[in-house]
């Protein structure tokens, strides 16, 4: 876990990087919340970038929850406004970090966050999937995701080809539980807390099912929520040539939620 002060802070934002990823991904997004007045809080999630646990596993999803809990206990102690911003898979995170845990937030903004995904293995490979989950848990296979699918600047495309610490290999059981939160997610919609929610979709998403986030979305019963998607952006909404714009609308919803 890493914390990044900012000199004029008024709030502070907990990141959440999706999967495969880590927080060196988020440097131009960390230095755009710092030097708008947010402390940022980030880390690498377990089995990702340079946290020690196996590359591209866990035992169970709430690893994760247990791992976010933690950041979002440090950004408490500088008692500002505080946010939650999850993308992808740690979109996924976030949702059920808050069906479990009471969490007092200002506002969370969800990236296209991962409740349905479009690169599913075939009948066969899931099939042996489940059987390995049992026998063989750790047995590791190709995401089948490329970073030509994740957004369309090619200046980051050039960086994540080359970037040692992006995961590309994930095991059987990390698929199960993945599979298994999506799950949770639905079921326990209720349990999702009436917090003013910021959900942004990238339109061209090749890689998570926006018609699931959709579905998520319409079936929430919040006092404040809104639904941005973005046309002809791909997964990767703060990575994108339109970046700048993407975060600005990100900081609009903060900005209206100091208080």
């Amino acid at each position: 876990m890493w914390k990044w002060v900012s000199s004029t802070p008024k709030a502070a934002i907990v990141i959440i990087h999706g999967a495969g990823e880590h927080h060196g991904r988020y440097k131009w997004l960390i230095k755009k919340w710092q030097t708008n007045g947010y402390h940022v809080v980030m880390g690498d999630l377990p089995g990702q970038g340079n946290s020690s646990s196996r590359r591209g596993h866990v035992q169970s999803f709430d690893e994760y929850i247990d791992e976010v809990d933690r950041w979002i206990r440090e950004a408490q102690s500088f008692q500002l406004p505080l946010f939650l911003l999850g993308h992808s898979m740690g979109g996924l995170i976030a949702i059920r970090t808050l069906q479990r845990n009471k969490i007092p937030l200002n506002g969370v903004i969800l990236s296209s966050p991962c409740l349905g995904i479009l690169q599913k293995p075939s009948k066969a490979l899931d099939l042996l999937a489940k059987g390995l989950n049992i026998f063989a848990p750790r047995v590791r296979f190709d995401s089948g995701l490329t970073v030509e699918m994740a957004t369309r600047n090619k200046e980051i495309q050039d960086i994540n080809r080359n970037d040692s610490l992006y995961v590309r290999k994930v095991s059987v059981r990390w698929y199960r539980e993945l599979l298994h939160a999506i799950e949770l997610v639905f079921q326990q919609l209720p349990q999702f807390p009436d917090v003013p929610l910021f959900v942004m979709q990238g339109g061209e998403d090749k890689i998570v099912d926006k018609s699931a986030v959709q579905k998520w979305y319409s079936q929430l019963n919040l006092t404040e929520k809104s639904y941005k998607e973005w046309e002809g952006l791909y997964h990767e909404i703060f990575n994108e040539p339109e970046r700048e714009l993407v975060f600005q609308d990100a900081l609009r919803f903060t900005e209206s939620h100091l208080t």
